[in-house]
């Protein structure tokens, strides 16, 4: 395969699964400060803000917040801005994606402008469902319409690498919001859709190292960071599989030696010892995963610039 096409597909799948889960996140974190008015706005903008890599541009207002991380064509971590992006990247690859995926994309793409005019006017709730209606859409295209071959790989590792990296970025804003009870672990778990599999899994009340241990851990949840890392390491395999290179002395390609050592730091994790130097583990899952997406791009996209979040790596302060 191209390493043009190659890096279309892998920020396809990225920029998708970000549109998703920053329609997710902000959804959450705005409905929660609609119908609790002792909710600290301004705190809450600063979470999101920094969640998405923004430490010095954090609106104080929610207003503020969705115009920069819903609206903002012009901004790559947005929603419009990941969605726009996703449906460019599948323009210059339209031979190598199915003719329903890029009619999702670009269908989209073309009713984002309505939509984005109509929750200014009316609210971002209904623009939120618009985003995971579609994102849901273009998967199940992904699931159905495309050949396991290297381009499937790519759209996989791209969307896998995004969403380890979003659920501990969420993860992280949990853990370095003040103490609110535990209203902020619920919604972590909503933004992940996770809320409903937590409580059937464990079936009891909530408690943050279980849903600490749930959203790093767990091995059935598609949203986890080790299930997410796990199927990364598994299109990394397929890509360049062991006869390819001398498996045995351990001359592994280098991204795949990246994923396999976050996932296996996490896989090997005591679930007591979980809440032991978190913030550093979060900002450790976020640097690995930056540095699997640096090596994917020397690897298989050629001099191409790597690109990535405003700020790869969310910093957070214990209180």
């Amino acid at each position: 395969m191209l390493s043009r096409a190659a890096e279309a597909l892998f920020w396809i799948g990225r920029y998708a699964e970000r549109a998703e889960d920053t329609a997710r996140l902000l959804d959450v974190h705005f409905h929660q400060i609609i119908v609790d008015p002792n909710v600290d706005e301004a705190g809450t903008c600063r979470v999101v803000a920094t969640v998405m890599g923004l430490h010095d541009e954090a609106p104080p207002t929610m207003r503020g917040v969705l115009d920069l991380l819903a609206y903002d064509g012009a901004n790559p971590s947005s929603i419009a801005g990941s969605l726009s992006a996703a449906r460019e990247n599948a323009r210059g690859v339209r031979e190598a994606v199915s003719g329903e995926i890029w009619e999702c994309l670009n269908a989209t793409h073309l009713e984002l402008p309505r939509r984005v005019s109509a929750a200014r006017q009316f609210g971002p709730a209904p623009f939120f469902s618009y985003v995971r209606q579609r994102a849901a859409m273009y998967s199940g295209y992904v699931a159905s319409t495309i050949s396991r071959d290297a381009g499937y790989d790519f759209l996989a590792l791209g969307r896998s690498l995004e969403r380890a990296d979003m659920t501990a970025r969420l993860l992280a804003a949990a853990v370095g919001t003040p103490g609110r009870g535990d209203e902020h672990w619920i919604t972590t778990l909503r933004a992940c859709s996770a809320h409903e599999a937590y409580l059937r899994t464990y079936q009891r009340a909530l408690e943050p190292r279980l849903v600490l241990e749930f959203l790093l851990l767990d091995r059935l949840f598609p949203r986890s960071v080790l299930h997410a890392l796990s199927v990364g390491e598994e299109a990394l395999a397929r890509l360049e599989p062991a006869a390819e290179w001398n498996g045995r002395f351990g001359q592994t390609p280098e991204a795949r030696r990246l994923i396999g050592r976050v996932r296996t730091d996490l896989e090997f994790l005591s679930p007591e010892a979980i809440v032991d130097g978190l913030p550093q583990r979060l900002q450790s899952i976020q640097r690995g995963v930056s540095d699997v997406s640096e090596s994917v791009a020397r690897r298989y996209f050629g001099s191409s610039a790597v690109v990535g979040w405003t700020t790869e790596e969310s910093e957070w302060v214990t209180t």
